[in-house]
């Protein structure tokens, strides 16, 4: 964090320091850009606080953030919209509310420290949200339409899920995984449901610019326990057990949300 910034930590944003320059205008007098990288630029500066604080505590009202960040308020609320599409924030309302760093799950630093995303990542957030809603729908289908065919070919990629876990590689997981779903939505006749799902799953991995090493080997623990789920979840589909097919896929989608963040991507 910036030595000059002011401390959003306790109480207020300006205790102790003098006002930051008026919002509209840069420190330096020049206008103020617009656009896209106003609204990365202002995400980023309170990302770097998000560092510098434990899990859940207070950064500041909206308004104190906004001022900090010397943009509009529409700039703000985009700024605000990629932080909690990352899951680094979440926003309460009321007396004491304001902006708090969020507690994050296994889920979201597989999903900001592994996936190297572009400046989409907003929209991969609302693919994801949709993909998950479109899950039990094909579920359904490939519980009345799987042939044995087909539950073979998803055991496939359960065994390249299998053997990511094995070398610790969640990258190679989360791809084995979408190849998994993509999968399971071609089984679908509906060929407008499948379209419309393998091209969420495009633009998810479209999206993706790289993929950087892990910063937390509690991921290979998390990655384990998702294999397991899909695993099991294929093992429904075989038996034709809607019950324990529909509550797995629910527990897929719902396990891992974090705060007002997205649903992850595996």
């Amino acid at each position: 964090m910036d030595d000059d910034a002011p401390d959003l930590r306790r109480g207020g944003p300006f205790s102790g320091h003098a006002a930051p320059p008026r919002a509209g205008r840069r420190a330096e007098g020049s206008p103020r850009a617009a656009g896209p990288g106003r609204a990365e630029g202002a995400a980023e500066r309170i990302a770097v606080l998000v560092q510098s604080v434990q899990p859940g505590e207070r950064l500041g009202t909206k308004e104190e953030l906004r001022t900090l960040c010397e943009v509009s308020v529409g700039t703000f609320n985009e700024a605000l919209r990629l932080l909690q599409a990352r899951g680094l924030v979440t926003v309460r309302p009321g007396p004491g509310g304001g902006l708090f760093s969020a507690r994050q799950t296994p889920m979201v630093r597989l999903g900001n420290s592994v996936l190297a995303l572009d400046a989409q990542e907003a929209d991969v957030a609302d693919a994801v949200r949709i993909r998950d809603a479109l899950d039990p729908l094909l579920i359904e289908d490939a519980l009345w339409h799987a042939s044995p065919a087909d539950i073979a070919g998803l055991r496939e990629h359960l065994t390249a899920m299998e053997r990511a876990v094995a070398e610790a590689d969640p990258v190679a997981f989360v791809h084995a995984n979408w190849r998994l779903h993509a999968a399971i939505a071609a089984i679908s006749p509906n060929t407008l449901l499948g379209s419309l799902y393998t091209g969420l799953l495009d633009l998810i991995e479209g999206h993706t610019l790289s993929v950087l090493p892990a910063g937390e080997q509690p991921l290979n623990e998390y990655i384990a326990h998702r294999h397991t789920l899909h695993r099991d979840l294929v093992d429904a589909l075989d038996r034709r057990d809607r019950d324990e097919a529909m509550r797995l896929i629910r527990e897929h989608n719902t396990t891992f949300t974090a705060g007002d963040g997205p649903r992850g991507t595996v």
